[in-house]
């Protein structure tokens, strides 16, 4: 006789696990709060719609945080294992020149989604829209739609606290924390972070980009681009430091980072530059020799001294290690991601929580971190894999 498995949650991490799980051990229903599923899933792909990340294994593990806590899962479903599936559902992908993967050219998210419902449907998975977990009953059976369910197996992937719009409010951590379940409070990640710009430099670069930079926070460095905003820096140079950055706000309600305004040029290359320009002003030597935007001359005008400006070591210093202090993260509803949730102590190597023995908890509500780029989407669908291929094997 088949044993049943609850899902509650629609998105990525229960899409891949209902996927591979095998029918004919299990009577599988997923349980989604909304009208549709995966509205998360589809708000993500609007931005530049990245399935996964296509750089080795050994190196893509430490993009999460923290890096062993998805090891295993990651090598068992791996990033080429993902495009393979992908593929076998009518999905077929390309490498960006950033190393992104993407669906084929002209494949919108909304047909990334109804290939996954589709090949769902045709593995007998059913799915129940206008559902909500409210509880658990006393027999640890979850509430749902103010009924209990009768169930072998729960599986929660109830994702984390933002962008409220798509139904991922993290209104559930109450709930598991007085049930006994150790919980972390949500914080955004993957966000804009605040930074108290002069008002004569952001008054005249509000919405430039920063190209083509690196920028560093406790030793680590992550390359890409950075939009100056009101608020202060939004991008991938900075989403990827997200970690670094809400440690040193905790302990100190600040955080120092530094751009390096020319990764491609060495300290000695630009002094030897600006040492043998025919140039004369110190703003054209910047702009001809060294091809600095008038937004980076500009950040470094009204943050340095005469002095220092014109100075070429002390300029240099600067170009190659910018100083900026960001002294805020922007609202938790405005990140992409959040971090907190469901502490990583309170669920097995399986992701069994230990406090209610045959039920799970997988995907984004798990106290895990990672940068944008595909890697958000990868961890969801490993995690989703791994424990069907656990509960499989232990059935």
């Amino acid at each position: 006789m088949k044993k049943t498995i609850a899902i509650i949650g629609g998105g990525p991490s229960s899409f891949l696990l209902a996927a591979f799980l095998d029918t004919k051990k299990f009577d599988i229903t997923i349980y989604e709060k909304n009208k549709t599923a995966g509205r998360k899933f589809l708000v993500a792909g609007k931005g530049g719609f990245n399935v996964t990340h296509s750089e080795p294994m050994e190196a893509l593990i430490k993009r999460y945080t923290p890096d062993d806590f998805l090891e295993k899962t990651l090598l068992s479903f791996t990033n080429n294992d993902f495009r393979n599936w992908l593929a076998q559902i009518g999905i077929p992908t390309f490498i960006g020149s950033s190393k992104r993967v993407y669906p084929k050219e002209g494949i919108k998210p909304i047909e990334v989604l109804n290939a996954m419902l589709k090949n769902l449907k045709e593995k007998g998975v059913k799915i129940k829209y206008n559902q909500t977990f409210s509880d658990w009953d006393a027999s640890n059976n979850p509430i749902i739609n103010n009924k209990t369910t009768q169930t072998d197996y729960t599986v929660f992937c109830l994702g984390g606290s933002s962008w409220k719009v798509t139904g991922s409010d993290g209104s559930w951590l109450d709930t598991f924390s007085e049930k006994g379940i150790k919980t972390k409070e949500f914080k955004a990640s993957n966000c804009g972070y605040q930074i108290d710009w002069k008002s004569s430099f952001i008054i005249k670069h509000e919405g430039t980009p920063l190209k083509n930079i690196a920028i560093y926070c406790n030793d680590i460095v992550q390359k890409g681009e950075a939009v100056i905003t009101n608020f202060g820096l939004e991008g991938n140079a900075i989403y990827g430091l997200s970690p670094q950055i809400r440690k040193q706000l905790s302990a100190n309600s600040k955080a120092i980072i530094f751009i390096d305004f020319k990764p491609s040029l060495t300290s000695e290359n630009m002094l030897s530059k600006i040492k043998l320009t025919n140039h004369k002003n110190r703003t054209q030597i910047l702009k001809k020799e060294l091809k600095l935007t008038t937004a980076q001359i500009d950040l470094l005008k009204t943050t340095l001294s005469k002095e220092s400006y014109l100075d070429a070591d002390s300029l240099v210093k600067n170009i190659k290690k910018f100083p900026l202090e960001i002294v805020d993260t922007a609202a938790i509803d405005e990140a992409i991601s959040t971090v907190g949730g469901i502490d990583l102590n309170a669920v097995s190597k399986n992701f069994e929580l230990k406090e209610l023995p045959n039920q799970f908890c997988i995907g984004e509500m798990l106290d895990w971190d990672t940068p944008t780029g595909g890697y958000l989407l990868q961890g969801s669908a490993s995690i989703g894999v791994y424990l069907a291929n656990h509960l499989n094997k232990n059935n």
